[in-house]
Protein backbone atom coordinates (compact mmCIF):
# COMPACT_ATOMS: atom_id res chain seq x y z
CA UNK A 1 0.00 0.00 0.00
CA UNK A 2 3.17 2.72 0.61
CA UNK A 3 4.35 1.93 -3.06
CA UNK A 4 0.65 3.21 -3.78
CA UNK A 5 0.92 5.81 -1.93
CA UNK A 6 3.94 6.92 -3.21
CA UNK A 7 3.14 6.59 -6.70
CA UNK A 8 -0.10 8.94 -6.02
CA UNK A 9 1.88 11.67 -4.16
CA UNK A 10 4.46 11.69 -7.43
CA UNK A 11 1.04 11.88 -10.05
CA UNK A 12 -0.73 14.67 -8.50
CA UNK A 13 2.06 16.05 -6.79
CA UNK A 14 0.11 16.94 -4.01
CA UNK A 15 1.88 15.20 -0.58
CA UNK A 16 -2.24 16.16 0.68
CA UNK A 17 -4.63 14.11 2.30
CA UNK A 18 -8.50 15.83 2.79
CA UNK A 19 -10.01 15.10 6.32
CA UNK A 20 -13.45 13.88 5.14
CA UNK A 21 -15.02 14.87 9.11
CA UNK A 22 -18.75 16.14 8.29
CA UNK A 23 -19.58 17.99 11.24
CA UNK A 24 -23.51 18.37 10.88
CA UNK A 25 -22.01 22.43 11.48
CA UNK A 26 -20.04 22.67 8.22
CA UNK A 27 -23.53 20.38 5.86
CA UNK A 28 -24.96 23.66 3.58
CA UNK A 29 -28.68 23.96 4.83
CA UNK A 30 -29.82 23.51 1.51
CA UNK A 31 -28.32 19.54 1.80
CA UNK A 32 -29.68 19.18 5.13
CA UNK A 33 -32.83 19.99 4.23
CA UNK A 34 -33.42 17.79 1.22
CA UNK A 35 -31.67 14.92 4.02
CA UNK A 36 -34.75 15.73 6.31
CA UNK A 37 -37.29 15.75 3.76
CA UNK A 38 -36.54 12.94 2.23
CA UNK A 39 -35.64 10.77 6.20
CA UNK A 40 -36.96 13.49 8.36
CA UNK A 41 -34.94 14.91 10.99
CA UNK A 42 -33.90 11.16 12.16
CA UNK A 43 -30.48 9.95 12.50
CA UNK A 44 -31.37 8.42 8.87
CA UNK A 45 -31.35 12.25 7.65
CA UNK A 46 -28.67 13.19 9.37
CA UNK A 47 -26.51 9.99 7.73
CA UNK A 48 -28.18 11.03 4.19
CA UNK A 49 -27.21 14.37 4.45
CA UNK A 50 -23.25 13.54 5.33
CA UNK A 51 -23.34 11.39 2.46
CA UNK A 52 -24.42 13.69 -0.18
CA UNK A 53 -21.60 16.55 1.17
CA UNK A 54 -19.09 13.88 1.13
CA UNK A 55 -19.59 13.29 -2.20
CA UNK A 56 -19.73 16.21 -3.21
CA UNK A 57 -16.60 17.26 -1.65
CA UNK A 58 -14.82 14.08 -3.24
CA UNK A 59 -16.33 14.74 -6.57
CA UNK A 60 -14.72 17.76 -6.71
CA UNK A 61 -11.83 17.18 -5.41
CA UNK A 62 -10.40 13.69 -6.04
CA UNK A 63 -8.44 14.22 -9.23
CA UNK A 64 -6.07 16.81 -7.36
CA UNK A 65 -5.33 14.51 -4.09
CA UNK A 66 -4.11 10.88 -3.41
CA UNK A 67 -6.30 10.02 -0.28
CA UNK A 68 -8.71 10.87 1.79
CA UNK A 69 -8.94 10.29 5.82
CA UNK A 70 -12.70 9.76 7.09
CA UNK A 71 -12.38 10.16 11.15
CA UNK A 72 -14.76 7.80 12.24
CA UNK A 73 -15.86 9.58 15.23
CA UNK A 74 -17.80 11.56 13.15
CA UNK A 75 -19.69 9.00 11.77
CA UNK A 76 -20.34 6.92 14.99
CA UNK A 77 -22.47 9.77 16.54
CA UNK A 78 -24.95 8.75 14.10
CA UNK A 79 -24.93 4.93 15.34
CA UNK A 80 -25.71 2.36 12.75
CA UNK A 81 -26.39 5.09 10.19
CA UNK A 82 -23.46 7.10 9.89
CA UNK A 83 -21.23 3.78 9.86
CA UNK A 84 -23.08 2.78 6.67
CA UNK A 85 -22.06 6.34 5.26
CA UNK A 86 -18.24 5.85 6.69
CA UNK A 87 -18.83 2.41 4.32
CA UNK A 88 -20.10 3.97 1.93
CA UNK A 89 -17.79 6.51 1.95
CA UNK A 90 -14.54 4.37 1.93
CA UNK A 91 -15.89 2.67 -0.92
CA UNK A 92 -16.89 5.53 -3.13
CA UNK A 93 -13.45 7.05 -2.45
CA UNK A 94 -11.72 3.79 -3.95
CA UNK A 95 -14.34 3.77 -6.14
CA UNK A 96 -12.25 6.90 -7.45
CA UNK A 97 -8.67 6.07 -7.47
CA UNK A 98 -8.51 7.53 -3.44
CA UNK A 99 -6.64 5.88 -0.91
CA UNK A 100 -8.29 5.69 2.38
CA UNK A 101 -6.57 6.38 5.64
CA UNK A 102 -9.21 4.92 8.72
CA UNK A 103 -9.07 7.56 11.10
CA UNK A 104 -9.78 5.33 13.84
CA UNK A 105 -7.30 5.48 16.84
CA UNK A 106 -7.81 2.12 17.58
CA UNK A 107 -5.77 0.56 20.38
CA UNK A 108 -6.38 -2.24 22.81
CA UNK A 109 -4.53 -5.44 23.32
CA UNK A 110 -5.09 -9.33 22.74
CA UNK A 111 -8.42 -10.35 21.14
CA UNK A 112 -9.85 -7.03 20.97
CA UNK A 113 -6.76 -5.37 19.43
CA UNK A 114 -7.03 -8.71 16.57
CA UNK A 115 -10.44 -7.82 15.59
CA UNK A 116 -10.25 -3.97 15.12
CA UNK A 117 -7.71 -4.54 13.00
CA UNK A 118 -9.53 -7.54 11.31
CA UNK A 119 -12.56 -4.67 11.26
CA UNK A 120 -10.77 -2.45 9.46
CA UNK A 121 -7.61 -3.99 7.47
CA UNK A 122 -8.43 -7.33 7.52
CA UNK A 123 -11.31 -9.70 7.26
CA UNK A 124 -13.98 -11.56 9.12
CA UNK A 125 -15.05 -15.24 7.66
CA UNK A 126 -19.15 -16.03 8.53
CA UNK A 127 -19.93 -20.06 7.39
CA UNK A 128 -17.40 -20.36 4.34
CA UNK A 129 -17.47 -16.39 3.59
CA UNK A 130 -15.39 -14.22 4.42
CA UNK A 131 -16.00 -10.09 4.21
CA UNK A 132 -13.62 -6.68 4.69
CA UNK A 133 -15.88 -5.12 6.71
CA UNK A 134 -14.53 -1.73 6.37
CA UNK A 135 -11.68 -2.57 4.43
CA UNK A 136 -10.29 0.93 4.52
CA UNK A 137 -6.28 1.03 2.53
CA UNK A 138 -4.33 2.63 5.96
CA UNK A 139 -5.42 3.19 9.77
CA UNK A 140 -4.41 5.01 12.36
CA UNK A 141 -3.39 2.88 15.40
CA UNK A 142 -2.74 4.02 19.01
CA UNK A 143 0.48 2.59 20.48
CA UNK A 144 0.38 3.64 24.10
CA UNK A 145 -1.01 0.02 25.23
CA UNK A 146 2.38 -0.97 23.75
CA UNK A 147 3.19 -3.86 21.15
CA UNK A 148 0.38 -5.87 22.05
CA UNK A 149 -2.02 -3.72 20.61
CA UNK A 150 0.00 -2.97 17.42
CA UNK A 151 1.22 -6.13 16.06
CA UNK A 152 -2.20 -7.26 15.55
CA UNK A 153 -2.75 -4.66 13.11
CA UNK A 154 1.33 -5.36 11.75
CA UNK A 155 -0.10 -8.70 10.76
CA UNK A 156 -3.09 -7.58 8.47
CA UNK A 157 -0.45 -5.21 6.95
CA UNK A 158 1.26 -8.01 5.87
CA UNK A 159 -1.42 -10.85 5.28
CA UNK A 160 -3.52 -7.82 3.11
CA UNK A 161 -1.11 -5.30 1.72
CA UNK A 162 -2.13 -2.80 3.74
CA UNK A 163 -0.81 0.32 5.99
CA UNK A 164 -0.86 1.71 9.06
CA UNK A 165 -0.14 5.09 10.81
CA UNK A 166 0.99 4.57 14.64
CA UNK A 167 0.40 7.66 16.40
CA UNK A 168 3.79 9.37 17.70
CA UNK A 169 3.56 13.02 18.82
CA UNK A 170 0.11 14.44 18.22
CA UNK A 171 -1.28 17.79 17.27
CA UNK A 172 -3.12 18.75 20.22
CA UNK A 173 -2.01 21.15 22.36
CA UNK A 174 -2.46 19.04 25.17
CA UNK A 175 -0.26 16.17 23.58
CA UNK A 176 2.56 17.23 25.81
CA UNK A 177 0.91 16.46 29.06
CA UNK A 178 2.09 12.40 28.30
CA UNK A 179 4.10 12.64 24.95
CA UNK A 180 6.65 14.72 26.23
CA UNK A 181 7.66 13.53 29.38
CA UNK A 182 10.93 12.03 30.00
CA UNK A 183 11.25 8.69 30.28
CA UNK A 184 14.28 6.91 31.97
CA UNK A 185 15.82 3.64 29.84
CA UNK A 186 17.27 0.19 30.53
CA UNK A 187 20.73 1.97 29.68
CA UNK A 188 19.92 5.03 32.06
CA UNK A 189 19.97 7.13 29.60
CA UNK A 190 16.41 9.54 29.05
CA UNK A 191 14.40 10.44 26.31
CA UNK A 192 10.72 12.47 25.61
CA UNK A 193 8.09 9.45 25.41
CA UNK A 194 7.19 10.72 22.07
CA UNK A 195 11.14 9.54 20.99
CA UNK A 196 10.74 6.33 22.63
CA UNK A 197 7.64 5.54 20.78
CA UNK A 198 9.37 6.84 17.28
CA UNK A 199 12.35 5.31 17.87
CA UNK A 200 9.85 1.56 18.30
CA UNK A 201 7.69 2.44 15.12
CA UNK A 202 11.18 2.13 13.57
CA UNK A 203 11.99 -1.08 14.82
CA UNK A 204 7.99 -2.38 13.16
CA UNK A 205 9.24 -0.53 10.30
CA UNK A 206 12.26 -2.20 9.36
CA UNK A 207 11.02 -5.21 9.05
CA UNK A 208 12.21 -6.08 5.32
CA UNK A 209 8.80 -8.07 4.63
CA UNK A 210 6.79 -4.37 5.10
CA UNK A 211 8.95 -2.53 2.67
CA UNK A 212 7.81 -1.34 -0.44
CA UNK A 213 9.90 -0.59 -3.56
CA UNK A 214 9.68 2.74 -2.67
CA UNK A 215 11.73 2.06 0.22
CA UNK A 216 9.20 3.14 2.99
CA UNK A 217 7.67 0.94 4.94
CA UNK A 218 3.96 -0.05 5.50
CA UNK A 219 4.11 1.49 9.60
CA UNK A 220 4.37 4.85 9.45
CA UNK A 221 3.60 7.38 11.60
CA UNK A 222 1.52 10.33 12.94
CA UNK A 223 3.02 13.30 14.22
CA UNK A 224 1.73 17.00 14.14
CA UNK A 225 2.76 19.79 12.08
CA UNK A 226 2.01 22.40 14.95
CA UNK A 227 5.42 20.67 16.30
CA UNK A 228 8.22 21.00 13.68
CA UNK A 229 10.98 20.83 15.09
CA UNK A 230 9.77 17.62 16.86
CA UNK A 231 9.09 16.36 13.44
CA UNK A 232 12.80 17.08 12.69
CA UNK A 233 13.79 15.19 15.24
CA UNK A 234 11.36 12.30 14.64
CA UNK A 235 11.59 12.26 11.09
CA UNK A 236 15.55 11.29 11.23
CA UNK A 237 14.81 8.69 14.19
CA UNK A 238 11.82 6.43 11.37
CA UNK A 239 13.75 7.08 7.87
CA UNK A 240 12.07 4.37 6.29
CA UNK A 241 8.29 5.73 8.07
CA UNK A 242 5.66 7.78 6.13
CA UNK A 243 5.21 10.85 8.57
CA UNK A 244 0.95 11.43 8.51
CA UNK A 245 0.55 15.19 9.53
CA UNK A 246 -2.35 16.40 10.85
CA UNK A 247 -2.47 20.07 12.53
CA UNK A 248 -2.29 22.12 8.98
CA UNK A 249 -4.65 24.96 8.45
CA UNK A 250 -7.23 25.50 11.27
CA UNK A 251 -5.12 24.23 13.97
CA UNK A 252 -2.07 26.06 12.85
CA UNK A 253 -0.14 24.59 11.08
CA UNK A 254 1.41 26.33 8.13
CA UNK A 255 3.53 25.15 4.77
CA UNK A 256 7.12 26.33 6.32
CA UNK A 257 5.97 24.45 9.00
CA UNK A 258 5.84 21.18 6.62
CA UNK A 259 9.55 21.11 6.08
CA UNK A 260 10.72 18.84 8.33
CA UNK A 261 8.75 15.78 7.74
CA UNK A 262 9.74 15.56 4.38
CA UNK A 263 13.14 13.49 3.71
CA UNK A 264 15.73 14.49 1.08
CA UNK A 265 13.88 12.86 -1.87
CA UNK A 266 10.92 15.01 -1.33
CA UNK A 267 8.83 12.29 0.06
CA UNK A 268 8.14 10.82 3.59
CA UNK A 269 4.77 13.13 4.30
CA UNK A 270 1.52 13.26 3.86
CA UNK A 271 -0.09 16.22 4.74
CA UNK A 272 -4.04 16.23 6.64
CA UNK A 273 -6.42 19.06 6.41
CA UNK A 274 -10.25 18.27 7.59
CA UNK A 275 -12.00 21.90 8.14
CA UNK A 276 -9.27 23.85 6.26
CA UNK A 277 -11.05 22.35 3.11
CA UNK A 278 -14.33 21.10 3.62
CA UNK A 279 -15.60 24.04 5.33
CA UNK A 280 -13.35 26.26 3.55
CA UNK A 281 -16.81 27.89 2.09
CA UNK A 282 -17.29 29.59 5.40
CA UNK A 283 -14.12 31.75 5.46
CA UNK A 284 -12.49 33.89 3.59
CA UNK A 285 -11.01 34.36 0.51
CA UNK A 286 -14.06 31.47 -0.32
CA UNK A 287 -16.82 32.85 1.24
CA UNK A 288 -17.03 35.53 -0.38
CA UNK A 289 -16.36 33.84 -3.78
CA UNK A 290 -18.30 30.79 -3.69
CA UNK A 291 -20.56 31.43 -0.83
CA UNK A 292 -22.45 27.92 1.04
CA UNK A 293 -23.87 26.75 -2.64
CA UNK A 294 -20.09 26.74 -3.80
CA UNK A 295 -19.35 24.58 -0.93
CA UNK A 296 -17.82 21.83 -3.53
CA UNK A 297 -15.60 24.48 -5.45
CA UNK A 298 -14.45 26.11 -2.50
CA UNK A 299 -13.16 23.05 -1.38
CA UNK A 300 -11.43 22.54 -4.70
CA UNK A 301 -9.76 25.41 -4.71
CA UNK A 302 -8.72 25.16 -0.85
CA UNK A 303 -6.89 22.10 -1.99
CA UNK A 304 -5.27 24.39 -4.85
CA UNK A 305 -3.79 26.80 -2.42
CA UNK A 306 -2.81 24.20 0.29
CA UNK A 307 -0.81 22.58 -2.61
CA UNK A 308 0.62 25.72 -4.08
CA UNK A 309 2.17 26.68 -0.02
CA UNK A 310 3.45 22.98 0.56
CA UNK A 311 5.34 23.13 -2.92
CA UNK A 312 6.44 26.97 -1.91
CA UNK A 313 7.67 25.56 1.30
CA UNK A 314 9.72 22.64 -0.06
CA UNK A 315 11.40 24.78 -3.23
Amino acid sequence: MIDRLVEAIQRTHAPICVGLDPQMGFIPDEIKRKAFQAFGQTLEGAAEAIWQFNKAIIDATADLIPAVKPQVAMYEMFGIEGLRVFEKTVSYCQEKGLIVIGDVKRGDIGSTSAAYASAHLGTVTVGDVSFAPFHEDICTVNPYLGSDGVMPFVKECAAHGKGIFVLVKTSNPSSGEFQDRIVTLEDGSSCPLYELVGKKVDEWASDPALIGESGYSEIGAVVGATYPEMGRQLRAIMPKSFILVPGYGAQGGTGKDLVPFFGEDGLGAIVNSSRGIIAAYRKEPYAERFGEAGFAQAAREAVLDMKADIEQALA
